[in-house]
């Protein structure tokens, strides 16, 4: 299949076009009749409409209903109760929340959205195109990457079929699906801003999970969580996931998981009900101008090796304590957040290329992630 910008690239330049002859018309003076051309220079108007009819289909509103315990240091005191009557039982209330989905597999109902949508939901209520409603069922979720897989029985549904995310460029035109604030589905168009996105704080000022993401400017907003981002094909590009906004509202940054991400997250929850990441088995600090002078280094790009566990994938490799990490497939390493990100995201028996800083001699060594080693309550490896 040719790369999606090919394609778009040449839609473009009519599209502008359209939107400049466009303008100038709506600026003249109205006369009984007047209308937009049909076509410019012998080509059709532009329009979204033909590929949004094969897209809106698949997306999906997603309702949620959650039972939360009322904790309250007055009225939990059991004489105070006693002494008002109240029941025993804990109070509870129910929070609900919207957000968004994207049938993936038309023939298993499967439905992808994120975790924050979903997660610890008690009901879960999926709404398509047609009207239908049914009651979705959690596969699995996985809060690292924010991706949950959630299954409808449904009939004749439509799916979205997944690009490969990994080629998208800086510039190509997206399209936003889902469902903001409740109003019903929108779609919104942009572009993609930036690739490679990592390092974005949660609501408590730290990075969170895994991440790796689309930024693009198409108008997202609370509800769109979960929805999809295509492609001028009408591919599934990203799954929508947050914005940032200082009022709470569209700014015109917008982030999305590639869909790279989620289908390799939503292959193992199909398979496993988890997911299950690989890893180097070595522990960094980031450079300190301190740590730099220390190790004689020029600057403070890259990350010191502070340990290395037995039998890791780093061990095998022959990596070291001391050992400064300055390339990661080729490309410069900057932070702890990027090596993370990669041992996290690539799938388990993948090769990584590490560039080695050893007594001011550079290396290059290949290194496969094994599967994490989790820690028993004993303090031995399982």
């Amino acid at each position: 299949m040719p790369h999606p910008s090919f394609h778009a690239t040449d839609r473009a330049a009519h599209w502008l076009a359209a939107l400049l002859l466009a303008l100038a018309c709506a600026a003249l003076p109205v006369t009984a009749g007047a209308t937009l051309p049909a076509a410019v220079d012998g080509q059709p108007m532009p329009s979204l409409a033909p590929m949004l009819q094969r897209v809106t289909p698949a997306v999906v509103n997603i309702s949620t209903r959650t039972r939360v315990q009322v904790r309250d240091a007055y009225f939990d005191d059991p004489m105070v109760r006693q002494f008002f009557g109240l029941p025993a039982a804990p109070r509870e209330r129910v929070e609900q929340s919207l957000g968004s989905g994207v049938i993936v597999d038309a023939a298993k109902g499967y439905v992808l959205t994120n975790n924050h949508v979903v997660g610890g939901a008690d009901d879960i209520s999926v709404t398509l195109q047609d009207g239908r409603t049914f009651k979705g069922r959690l596969i699995g979720t996985d809060p690292d990457t924010d991706v949950a897989v959630v299954q409808i029985p449904a009939q004749n549904l439509k799916a979205l079929p997944l690009a490969d995310s990994t080629r998208l460029q800086v510039g190509d035109y997206v399209v936003a699906v889902g469902d903001p604030f409740g109003l019903g589905q929108t779609v919104t168009a942009g572009i993609v801003s930036a690739l490679g996105r990592s390092g974005l704080g949660s609501s408590d000022g730290e990075s969170s999970g895994y991440q790796n993401f689309i930024q693009t400017d198409a108008s997202i907003n609370p509800g769109n969580s979960g929805g999809a981002l295509v492609n001028l094909h009408g591919e599934l590009v990203g799954i929508n996931t947050m914005i940032f906004s200082p009022s709470g509202g569209n700014v015109g940054i917008g982030f999305a998981i590639p869909s790279a991400i989620t289908s390799e997250v939503m292959g193992q929850l199909l398979a496993h009900g988890k997911v299950q990441r690989g890893s180097l088995g070595v522990q960094t600090q980031a450079i300190t101008p301190r740590i730099a002078q220390l190790l004689k280094l020029k600057d403070n790009n890259g990350v010191v090796v502070t340990g290395v566990s037995d039998g890791s994938a780093a061990a095998h490799a022959g990596l070291q304590p001391g050992d400064v990490l300055t390339t990661l497939n080729g490309k410069p390493l900057r932070s702890e957040q990027e090596l993370r990100n990669t041992e996290g995201l690539l799938p388990l028996g993948s090769t990584v290329q590490l560039g080695v800083l050893r007594d001011g001699h550079d290396r290059q060594v290949s290194a496969t992630l094994a599967a994490e080693k989790l820690a028993s309550v004993d303090g031995n490896q399982l």
